[in-house]
Order: C-alpha cells, then structure tokens, then sequence
C-alpha cells in the first residue's frame, strides 16, 4: 500500500497536480530564446516528438509578436510544412544544423480546405530545424535566407 500511495505522490509531482505553483517553470523548459541578426529575440515552443510536431500551430486563434514554435528535427532532411486547421497566417523560416536559414515561406495562409486540398510548402533544401513566426514577422526583423538564428 505504501508503495502505490508513494507512486500516486510521484506521478501528482511529477505531472504538476497539486503543487501550489505555477507551470512557468514547465513552459521554460520546454521553449527556448531565439535571438535574431538584427538583436531581436523570439520566445519559441520547442517541438521535438512526431506528435507535437503534427499537431504543431493548429487551432490557435492568435500568436503574439516575438513568439514562435521551433521544431527540432532529429536529422537534416526536405521537411514540407502545411497550414491544414492552422488558422493563422505564418512565416515558416527552414535552418539547416548550423542554423543558418535556408528558405523562408512569408504570409503562409492557413488552409480552409479538406486536408487533401492543402498545399506544401518549403522542403527544398536539407533542414534541421524549422521556425514558425506570425505572418510579417520575418520582414519587420529584416530575415533573410543566408541569415544565422541563435539559440
């Protein structure tokens, strides 16, 4: 009994039920600080697992200036990305592993279609890692294909 009670008090720990504070230091963990060329920063999600990533902007109404979602690719490869139930313009900015950007799809409208009907987009060149900004984003920082991204 002891032993179900101290598994029950490990998983509440561990999943955040029932401690008296916030999730900030889960969401911490889980973004990291991008800093542009021109000194600007984004707080972006990081997406690692296949789930996260499909699921990545969708349904979100709204995307505040100076935050983004950075999907992490385990290796360099032509990753496509589509709007299908994102309902939000994006920029989509493709970094290769030094990431220095190599492709970058401005104003990407969502997709109001059937998923069958949704274009692709980028995926040409060998990329690591991918960054979704909101629509002009990109532009009012001055990015530019050729640019290197910290974080």
């Amino acid at each position: 009994m002891r032993y179900l009670l101290l598994c029950a008090a490990l998983a509440l720990a561990w999943t955040g039920c029932g401690s008296s504070g916030s999730d900030a230091n889960t969401d911490v963990l889980q973004t990291r600080t991008i800093s542009l060329p021109n000194g600007g920063r984004i707080r972006a999600e990081v997406k690692i697992q296949a789930i996260d990533m499909q699921r990545g902007m969708m349904f979100r109404e709204s995307l505040p200036a100076g935050q983004g979602m950075l999907f992490i690719h385990r290796k360099p490869g032509p990753y496509t990305y589509w709007m299908y139930n994102v309902l939000i313009p994006l920029d989509i900015v493709w970094m290769d592993s030094n990431h220095r950007i190599l492709e970058i799809s401005h104003n990407t409208p969502p997709c109001k279609t059937k998923a069958s009907e949704c274009p692709n987009y980028g995926g040409k060149p060998q990329s690591q890692y991918v960054l979704e900004i909101g629509a002009g984003e990109a532009a009012r920082h001055g990015l530019k294909v050729g640019d290197t991204l910290s974080f």
